[in-house]
């Protein structure tokens, strides 16, 4: 029998004979060079006994390269075993850089990009450990807060979480990996590693355990982290159900795997692009006022951000901006102090070094510290917790 008419009657040997299956198949999957193969043997087979196609979609893929662009081989002996991979980095780092490709081409491997693939897993993993370790006393069906109360940084969090479930879920179903793997890798790194995160550590370390600001930031990072763990399933498939594992659950989930459990879904929240835009500015601001604060960092001033004071002067919207987020800003930008004056022209930005003391307990540099005769080292922020 012609081999191309062996394999081509698969959708028969195969999907018609057995009950689990059914014609016509999902998907047929396989590389570039089978259009002319099992692809067409498949529909000519199918077509002359069926009168319809074997398959509903076909999905095709490239080869893979070596540095030299020269198609991997046994007969060339350039090949890099998967076994030996992960031995080195772990089954999920080979997984990860197979989605970070676009597959529907030809792509190149080698040592130098799975280091780099390493890298990016290990800041995907990072993100994860940090909210794990951030939730230990957290328990969603008790301590969840609803979606309409929390913080104003916490409903831009869960906003941002949202516009990545419906990209993620939209790159899924049109099997576009690499867009996954780049949107998800972005929210961890921008998102939350260089701002979010960062900003709540105060809320995190220094509120009430039980209070309403530190049960805001859990939940949006519970919500974050279930959303992003499910998401990443069909790619870290070891490294999410390891998550989930370790990560607190609601009632209605199930927890012997991760596989058991349903993609995400957009969360309800109520806030319109004018908010989200208005965070777009905070986090702009935050960048500017970063490399102010680093300036001084160097020319050792200050040793941290904590113990700055910076001084905002605007005029008009701008003005008005920055006075209505007011609120917003000191914590978005981790400094002990911030003013806002009214200035000429654009918006300047100057960083000195904060004028008080150091709270021992938030770091913070305030002038209150010392004025309390029972509890000497603490900022009247602190002082309300030993009230």
């Amino acid at each position: 029998m012609d081999v191309w008419f062996d394999s081509g009657s698969s959708h028969t040997a195969v999907v018609k004979r057995r009950p689990y299956l059914k014609f016509p198949a999902d998907l047929y999957l396989e590389g570039n060079d089978q259009y002319r193969g099992w692809f067409q043997s498949s529909l000519l087979t199918s077509v002359a006994t069926e009168g319809v196609a074997p398959y509903k979609t076909v999905l095709t893929h490239g080869m893979i390269l070596d540095l030299e662009r020269r198609k991997m081989s046994k007969s060339l002996g350039n090949g890099i075993s998967p076994q030996e991979v992960i031995k080195q980095y772990g089954a999920d780092v080979l997984r990860l850089w197979v989605s970070s490709t676009d597959y529907q081409t030809d792509v190149t491997i080698s040592n130098d990009i799975l280091k780099q693939t390493s890298e990016a897993y290990r800041k995907i993993r990072n993100t994860a450990r940090y909210i794990l370790g951030n939730l230990n006393d957290f328990e969603p069906d008790k301590d969840m807060v609803a979606v309409e109360n929390l913080t104003n940084i916490d409903k831009w969090a869960v906003k941002t979480l949202n516009n990545l479930i419906e990209k993620s879920i939209a790159s899924y179903e049109k099997f576009e990996f690499h867009q996954v793997y780049r949107s998800i890798y972005n929210f961890c790194v921008v998102d939350m590693s260089n701002f979010y995160l960062d900003v709540l550590k105060d809320r995190l370390y220094t509120e009430k355990k039980d209070s309403h600001s530190r049960r805001s930031a859990q939940t949006a990072m519970y919500l974050i982290l279930d959303a992003m763990t499910r998401m990443l399933c069909p790619i870290l498939a070891y490294t999410s159900d390891e998550i989930w594992q370790y990560m607190p659950h609601k009632s209605s989930d199930n927890t012997e795997n991760i596989l058991f459990n349903d993609m995400p879904s957009v969360i309800e929240l109520d806030v319109d692009d004018e908010f989200m835009a208005e965070w777009g500015r905070i986090s702009a601001l935050r960048d500017d006022v970063k490399k102010e604060i680093e300036t001084l960092v160097k020319d050792k001033t200050i040793k941290s951000s904590l113990e700055a004071k910076v001084t905002l002067k605007a005029s008009g919207e701008t003005l008005e901006l920055l006075r209505k987020i007011e609120d917003e800003i000191k914590p978005a930008l981790i400094v002990s102090e911030v003013e806002i004056l009214e200035g000429d022209g654009e918006l300047s930005i100057s960083v000195e070094k904060a004028e008080g003391e150091k709270c021992e307990r938030c770091w913070t540099i305030s002038k209150t510290v010392g004025q309390n005769s029972t509890h000497p080292t603490l900022c009247e922020k602190c002082l309300k917790f030993f009230e």
